[in-house]
């Protein structure tokens, strides 16, 4: 038995689609018998399962037209329905009113409209495929709104730093984890992350229990910028650019203070569209799906609570974050850059650029600046007055820049003209460390007891004056005739 040739080339076929194209060589599979072994077009079509009619017309358009003639012509109208232009924009317009009905709805609504306007009705299969093929950009921003739409449809600029150190991204995340606080219950930590944009390495983290603050924020950059003591964690310098949303604690103006005095420029991405900071949000879904998962304590979302299980320490926490960053992370190929994140950060011999000391960062980072004024008796502050005897009597009346730790008010440094001129503490508190928040609490509560005491001596005031205040005079009775009988005060037994 011979094999089946190639049928002979034919102009106009190879710029038919695929499919039309597989058509003509099945038709010629079924006239090839007949054509170049003579078998009968009426034995060759019945061994095919095929009419003869339509065997009879394949043969006429192959002699005519050869191969191509055999590939059924694409209708003009492919694709579109023979339905009235306003017919299918009502059932586009009923589909895309919130909150999206369902092509049933839609298709009773329109068979009642086509009747009443004399179009001819669809059928239910119409209706649905006409709605499932709505433009999704269109359907979403209709059922969706105008945020989701941007989300998903907007065209962007994906920042792409050119080398180490010239953009960091930061943000928070609160863990799917719980840990036991100081005070022996459970809670949920928050993670704060700087992220090199080029390597895709990770600077430096915070863990806390508190939400999000400009000082949290400014001891993952501390951690960031310094050198590291981690052998293989090599990232560290000042960046120059840092690109955060427009939470309080990355606007605030301890880190402006901050970026002006490291000369980093601040950059925030647009309120309501953080697609911008995708890279480190994708480092977040990193964490909570390749380190948390082996703790004690991890949570995911919609599970039910776990805080019961909660048993490693905040410190605990922060050493096996760190042993993931330095070991994992940061030494795993990066999906998009195809490099690991320490290595590409490392492979261009960058030079980063730090401060003169730890001592200057720490003063930079962790401290908050305040202009004030030297008086007689020292420098004011939160109500308390901070003193030093050796240098200070010389500046009474200058004004002076201060600069404090917010978790630690006991001690402020002073400046004058950018110059350190001294320590100075306040005796009251020099003996035990207090923060702001403490500082806040009593004087809070100074106030109110005192404004309880007020009130208390208010009302004993009040109740007094009420029991030992004279009587009011009784009206004067009114005037009555000279003529008319006078009636006695008293009754008297007589009169009964």
């Amino acid at each position: 038995m011979r094999g089946s040739p190639l049928p002979p080339s034919r102009p106009g076929l190879a710029e038919l689609p695929e499919t039309v194209r597989a058509q003509a060589l099945h038709r010629w599979r079924v006239l090839r018998p007949h054509l170049e072994d003579g078998v009968p077009l009426l034995r060759a079509a019945s061994e095919a399962e095929v009419a003869l009619r339509t065997a009879q017309r394949w043969l006429t358009r192959y002699r005519a037209e050869g191969l191509a003639g055999l590939a059924r012509a694409p209708r003009a109208d492919r694709g579109t329905r023979r339905l009235p232009d306003d017919l299918r924009l009502l059932i586009e317009g009923l589909a895309l009113r919130p909150p999206g009905p369902s092509a049933a709805h839609v298709h009773r609504l329109v068979v009642d409209v086509a009747k009443n306007e004399g179009w001819p009705v669809p059928s239910y299969a119409t209706v649905y495929a006409i709605v499932r093929d709505i433009d999704p950009a269109m359907r979403t921003l209709a059922l969706d709104g105008e945020k989701r739409y941007r989300e998903v449809f907007d065209l962007i600029h994906r920042r792409e730093a050119a080398g180490p150190n010239e953009v960091w991204q930061a943000d928070h995340t609160q863990l799917d984890l719980w840990v036991i606080a100081p005070s022996g219950k459970p809670a949920r930590p928050w993670l704060t992350v700087i992220e090199d944009d080029h390597s895709r390495a990770i600077a430096g983290y915070a863990v806390n229990l508190g939400a999000p603050s400009a000082i949290q924020t400014a001891l993952a950059l501390r951690q960031a910028i310094w050198r590291k003591s981690e052998p293989g964690w090599h990232v560290c310098g000042i960046p120059g650019t840092f690109y955060t949303d427009h939470g309080s604690d990355f606007a605030s103006a301890h880190m402006q203070q901050v970026a002006a005095d490291l000369r980093i420029r601040l950059v925030f991405s647009q309120p309501g569209k953080p697609r911008g900071r995708g890279k480190i949000e994708r480092y977040f879904d990193t964490i909570n799906q390749m380190c948390l998962p082996t703790l004690s304590g991890y949570a995911p979302r919609g599970t039910k609570d776990r805080a019961g299980q909660a048993k490693l320490s905040l410190a605990e926490l922060d050493a096996a974050i760190g042993r993931f960053i330095v070991a994992k992370y940061n030494q795993r190929p990066h999906s998009e850059t195809g490099q690991p994140p320490q290595a590409r950060w490392d492979a261009t011999g960058f030079l980063p650029h730090l401060p003169a000391s730890l001592e200057q960062l720490d003063l930079l980072l962790l401290t908050i600046a305040k202009p004030r004024k030297v008086h007689p008796d020292g420098i004011h502050l939160f109500g308390v007055r901070y003193l030093d005897t050796t240098v200070l009597g010389e500046y009474v009346g200058e004004s002076v820049t201060i600069r404090y730790d917010p978790r630690d008010i006991a001690e402020i440094r002073v400046f004058h003209d950018e110059k350190f001129l001294c320590r100075a503490i306040c005796p009251e508190l020099a003996a035990q460390s207090i923060g702001i928040k403490e500082i806040t609490a009593a004087r809070n509560a100074r106030r109110r007891g005192l404004a309880h005491g007020l009130t208390h001596r208010a009302s004993v005031v009040d109740r007094l004056l009420a029991v030992h205040q004279p009587p009011e005079p009784s009206p004067s009775p009114p005037l009555t005739d000279p003529a008319a009988p006078v009636t006695p005060v008293l009754r008297l037994y007589r009169e009964d």
